[in-house]
Protein backbone atom coordinates (compact mmCIF):
# COMPACT_ATOMS: atom_id res chain seq x y z
CA UNK A 1 0.00 0.00 0.00
CA UNK A 2 2.22 3.05 -1.07
CA UNK A 3 0.25 6.27 0.07
CA UNK A 4 1.93 9.26 -0.84
CA UNK A 5 1.73 13.04 0.28
CA UNK A 6 -0.81 14.93 -2.12
CA UNK A 7 -0.22 18.85 -2.85
CA UNK A 8 -1.30 21.40 -0.33
CA UNK A 9 -2.50 18.23 2.03
CA UNK A 10 -1.35 18.82 5.74
CA UNK A 11 0.71 15.88 7.34
CA UNK A 12 -2.22 15.20 9.61
CA UNK A 13 -4.81 14.75 6.97
CA UNK A 14 -2.01 12.52 5.16
CA UNK A 15 -1.68 9.88 8.48
CA UNK A 16 -5.71 10.23 8.64
CA UNK A 17 -5.88 8.92 4.89
CA UNK A 18 -3.47 6.34 6.04
CA UNK A 19 -4.85 5.14 9.09
CA UNK A 20 -8.23 4.83 7.37
CA UNK A 21 -6.84 2.76 4.25
CA UNK A 22 -4.95 0.23 7.02
CA UNK A 23 -8.31 -0.29 8.90
CA UNK A 24 -9.93 -0.77 5.12
CA UNK A 25 -7.57 -3.06 3.87
CA UNK A 26 -7.83 -5.48 6.59
CA UNK A 27 -3.96 -5.87 7.00
CA UNK A 28 -4.32 -5.25 11.27
CA UNK A 29 -7.17 -7.87 11.79
CA UNK A 30 -5.53 -10.47 9.90
CA UNK A 31 -2.40 -9.57 11.55
CA UNK A 32 -3.69 -10.14 14.89
CA UNK A 33 -5.42 -13.43 13.91
CA UNK A 34 -2.16 -15.00 13.32
CA UNK A 35 -0.62 -13.63 16.09
CA UNK A 36 -3.05 -14.57 18.21
CA UNK A 37 -4.07 -18.22 16.88
CA UNK A 38 -4.08 -20.93 19.01
CA UNK A 39 -1.31 -23.85 17.96
CA UNK A 40 -2.39 -26.96 17.20
CA UNK A 41 -0.72 -29.56 19.54
CA UNK A 42 1.31 -32.45 18.40
CA UNK A 43 0.38 -35.82 18.69
CA UNK A 44 1.66 -37.14 21.87
CA UNK A 45 1.21 -34.28 23.45
CA UNK A 46 -2.59 -34.22 22.85
CA UNK A 47 -2.63 -37.59 23.83
CA UNK A 48 -0.67 -37.05 27.43
CA UNK A 49 -3.23 -33.74 27.99
CA UNK A 50 -6.16 -36.31 27.55
CA UNK A 51 -4.45 -39.37 30.00
CA UNK A 52 -4.28 -36.39 32.29
CA UNK A 53 -7.60 -35.36 31.93
CA UNK A 54 -8.41 -38.77 32.35
CA UNK A 55 -6.71 -39.21 35.58
CA UNK A 56 -8.52 -35.82 36.96
CA UNK A 57 -12.18 -37.36 36.28
CA UNK A 58 -11.19 -40.64 37.75
CA UNK A 59 -9.87 -38.85 40.78
CA UNK A 60 -12.66 -36.39 40.96
CA UNK A 61 -15.44 -39.14 40.75
CA UNK A 62 -13.57 -40.84 43.56
CA UNK A 63 -13.42 -37.99 46.15
CA UNK A 64 -17.38 -37.74 44.96
CA UNK A 65 -18.04 -40.62 45.93
CA UNK A 66 -16.57 -40.45 49.55
CA UNK A 67 -18.24 -37.32 50.12
CA UNK A 68 -15.43 -35.25 50.30
CA UNK A 69 -16.87 -32.82 47.08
Amino acid sequence: MKISKLPKETSQSLVYRFTKAVKSSGVLVEARKRKFRARIKSGNLAKRAALIRVKKKVEYDKKKKLGKI
